[in-house]
């Protein structure tokens, strides 16, 4: 009986593989994903770089690794293998004390390190991860960000998420002269 049981899960699994996508289900965004994709967005636009999509998706994954993290007291990225080549970026604050412009506003405020160059030779300071939050933000392959928070008694966790992922190493980073090119 067993064995007709597996038989049945992997005849399943196989025909669920072989059928198409179905749609993610498309909503309006809420207030703070509203106002998270306008902070990335006025932060592209400053470099001359295309707006992002926001992503329901990428906003769910967001929001499981946000949950993971409140829920354990933890601030760390997500291992790589189980980002699915995602790109990342997380904040953590006192819950309830900023909003979602101000959390993404320390991401921009790295841009006071920011040069353009080869990543990860692109920091004033020698050190790529001082400017890594802003890098991804201005990514110009980067097409969509989806973000979500979690809290706890005391923090709250902002993780954002981004496809196709930036801060990739050999990658020339110079908004300016890619754009001027058009």
């Amino acid at each position: 009986m067993k064995g007709t049981h597996l038989v049945r899960a992997i005849g399943l699994a196989l025909l669920m593989t072989a059928m198409p996508a179905m749609p993610q289900e498309q909503r309006e965004p809420l207030a703070a994903e509203r106002e998270w994709l306008a902070a990335h967005n006025s932060a592209r636009a400053e470099v001359g770089l295309a707006p992002l999509r926001w992503s329901n998706a990428l906003a769910l994954d967001a929001g499981d690794w946000a949950t993971h993290l409140a829920e354990h007291r933890k601030f760390q990225h997500t291992p790589d293998h189980l980002r699915g080549g995602q790109g990342e970026n997380l904040w953590r604050g006192t819950r309830d004390r900023y909003s979602p412009w101000q959390m993404i506003s320390y991401f921009v405020a790295e841009k006071r390190d920011f040069r353009p160059g080869t990543f990860p030779h692109v920091s004033h300071t020698g050190s790529w991860s001082d400017v890594g939050h802003y890098t991804q933000i201005i990514w110009p392959e980067t097409q969509e960000v989806g973000c979500a928070t979690a809290r706890n008694r005391s923090d709250e966790v902002l993780v954002c998420r981004y496809w196709p992922a930036g801060n990739v190493m050999g990658t020339r980073l110079d908004p300016a002269e890619r754009f001027s090119r058009r």
